[in-house]
């Protein structure tokens, strides 16, 4: 049996091929994660130009979300195979292919298609990525090299939104909305083409087959929970909804037992079991698709507050979440080479609070702020979240796979991505169906709060009483409906006005700026106490990381 000990890695490269390597599949993984939240942003570019309808648009956001979830085990189980440059190679030049169909798309339908694509092939390349690292380099430098890695995940979080809002902003070359996809070009034929000729050649040293049987079942069962997770809401949460995520569960449990009993008999499992008898990977994993169930969801819903709530323009709200990024990028390039040698867990307990802090600062500056909240007033509070967020983050992989041997590299980073993203589509439908179900129970109290400031401004109009019972109550009504609807682009029937009826310039101006009032205050009430779930929620990731070992194990790592 040969050994991987902690001075030497299982390839060895000179340090600069090493860091180029790094580099170019760090990169990779940035434009990967870009590419789940840039799209947000250009989605009302792409329904002005596409005619695209609001379900549609839901299958453009998430079709990549579905396809990258699905996919991700297999993919990290063929790089095994394969070999991780291989897979690589192919995930790399199949995403840039797919970007450049994005790109160029004439119909709704070829750009879901070419989500789907880009998704599924990043799902190819992306476990890779982990399992390169896993290979080049010893369980010491992984710490370092885990802050560059976690860093990148958080700022990629929000980089999407700012990238996005500049591109679409500044209109590069005319292409408008098309831009975001485009510019993968580029950069994805520089990595495909640096790794071809600077990546290893590695895979694992056992010989492995794919196994086909537990393929199917692990993406029957992600069908099932991730599906109705998606569309859910847009489908208003019909009982089929409810049936598929709980008819997962069994399917779940059958592929456990089927892996388990392949693992037993040496048969090649998709997910080796004995990863799951090591608590460190169990509780990392745990901890890990909570913090990303939480910043999917927070910046799901700080995106809509900003836009629809506060009515901030697509630059601006993009622009906004800079101090989170250099919050993220400060302690992540911190939390490998300093907090983790000398803290060891307690760095993660440490982010947990700070994060909570942060935004919970955040929730009692939109209180007292209200409508007039700006992005200088949310500066502390999101650097203190960005913070938190990149002391879990960057150090968390390393306790996850501490102990995971490299011959089953692949399949474990493939099922710490696959978690994450499963964690992301479950906190962004559990964030979603709390916040817009806020929005929809408090449409009456907000619309009731400018009342009689409304109907005192219609007497000055010199409206008449019958009339002006009826505009409020319209406006009541109207209010309601919108802050009910889930595409809030479109108009509810009860805020058109009858054929013929034109409202008079006073009454019109009076309705526009009190109902732009019992909007800010709904939006933020929602926001507020939404923003106190998650502060719950990370109390709760504080406990659940006392689960970790105090210190990632550095033992031997068996090759053979």
């Amino acid at each position: 049996m040969s050994l991987q000990t902690a001075e030497t890695p299982a390839v060895v490269l000179s340090p600069g091929r090493r860091t180029v390597v790094l580099l170019v599949i760090l990169l990779a993984f940035f434009v990967d994660l870009l590419d789940t939240t840039i799209v947000n942003i250009a989605i009302p570019s792409i329904r002005r130009s596409m005619g695209a309808s609001y379900s549609q648009v839901q299958w453009i956001v998430a079709g990549y979300q579905l396809a990258f979830a699905l996919l991700l085990i297999t993919g990290g189980r063929l790089g095994d195979i394969f070999g991780y440059r291989t897979i690589f190679l192919i995930g790399m030049a199949g995403f840039t292919i797919a970007s450049a169909l994005c790109g160029l798309s004439q119909t709704t339908s070829m750009l879901v298609a070419s989500r789907l694509l880009q998704g599924g092939t990043a799902a190819l390349m992306v476990p890779q990525i982990l399992s390169t690292i896993q290979v080049m380099y010893t369980r010491e430098e992984r710490a370092n090299v885990s802050a560059f890695y976690g860093a990148l995940a958080g700022i990629a979080a929000v980089s999407g939104p700012i990238v996005g809002a500049l591109l679409i902003t500044g209109n590069v070359w005319g292409l408008g909305w098309r831009a975001i996809f485009l510019v993968n070009i580029p950069v994805g034929v520089f990595a495909t083409v640096a790794a071809f000729f600077l990546m290893p050649k590695v895979k694992s040293p056992h010989p492995l087959r794919l196994d086909l049987p537990g393929v199917a079942l692990a993406l029957v069962a992600m069908l099932f929970l991730l599906y109705p997770l998606i569309q859910g809401r847009d489908l208003d949460w019909p009982n089929w909804t409810f049936w598929t995520m709980a008819a997962s569960i069994p399917v779940f449990l059958i592929f456990a037992f089927d892996q388990a009993r392949k693992g037993r008999r040496n048969a090649s499992p998709l997910v080796e079991p004995s990863l799951f008898r090591t608590r460190s990977f169990v509780a990392g994993l745990v901890v890990n698709a909570s913090m990303y169930g939480i910043i999917a969801g927070f910046f799901l819903m700080f995106t809509v507050f900003l836009q629809i709530g506060l009515g901030y323009g697509v630059l601006k709200a993009g622009l906004s979440g800079i101090p989170f990024s250099i919050g993220v990028a400060l302690t992540a390039g911190l939390a490998g080479p300093y907090f983790v040698p000398r803290l060891g867990r307690r760095a993660l307990t440490v982010g947990a609070l700070v994060m909570a802090a942060g935004i919970a600062l955040l929730a009692a500056a939109a209180w007292y702020y209200g409508g007039d909240l700006t992005p200088w007033h949310m500066i502390p509070s999101l650097f203190l979240s960005g913070a938190g967020l990149g002391m879990i983050v960057a150090p968390i992989v390393v306790f996850i796979l501490s102990e995971v041997p490299v011959e089953h590299a692949g399949s474990g980073s493939g099922i710490v991505n696959a978690v994450g993203q499963v964690g992301g589509a479950v906190g962004v439908a559990v964030i979603g169906v709390i916040f817009f179900g806020l929005l929809a129970s408090g449409a009456d109290r907000a619309s009731g709060s400018v009342r009689e400031a409304l109907a005192a401004d219609l007497q000055a109009a010199d409206i008449g009483e019958p009339i002006l019972g009826f505009v409020v109550s319209g406006f009541q009504t109207c209010f309601r409906d919108r802050s009910k609807a889930k595409d809030p682009s479109e108009v509810p029937a009860s805020c058109q006005s009858p054929a013929g009826f034109t409202m008079p310039p006073a009454v019109a101006a009076a309705i526009e700026t009190h109902g732009q009032t019992a909007n800010q205050r709904n939006f933020t009430a929602a926001f507020v106490r939404t923003l106190g779930y998650e502060v719950a929620a990370l109390l709760l990731i504080f406990l659940l990381i006392f689960l970790l070992p105090r210190h990632p194990r550095q033992q031997a790592m068996p090759l053979h």
